[in-house]
């Protein structure tokens, strides 16, 4: 598109955003994981929170979106959705997976 994806996350973050869903389109429906250098340009420019959108393949990838440390994306949030349309693993496997990360989430209930 030619619109530099960290200045136009600024520019909506100003105007009142109340947080960003960043999909990477080369990386959606890829499982190839999240692009960790885009989010994490993303998250310290703005200061709202930041979705991570577009690579998640495995709880290894969701770990890395939200790892605030200087090789992780800075997200505040991750989304993913092959994983679980193609039952790869669930939603529980990948909270406890995230737990054991030391990553805080609400602990399965179940399954």
């Amino acid at each position: 598109t030619g619109i530099d994806a960290v200045g136009w996350a600024r520019v909506m973050a100003e105007a009142g955003a109340g947080e960003v869903l960043l999909t990477s389109m080369d990386r959606d429906g890829t499982k190839s994981g999240y692009d960790l250098a885009l989010l994490r340009a993303v998250a310290e420019a703005v200061r709202v929170p930041v979705i991570a959108s577009g690579g998640g393949g495995s709880a290894a990838d969701l770990a890395a979106a939200l790892d605030d440390g200087p090789a992780g994306g800075h997200a505040q949030a991750a989304l993913a959705a092959s994983i679980f349309h193609f039952k790869e693993t669930t939603v529980g496997d990948v909270k406890r997976a995230l737990l054991a990360r030391g990553i805080a989430v609400r602990p399965p209930s179940n399954g």
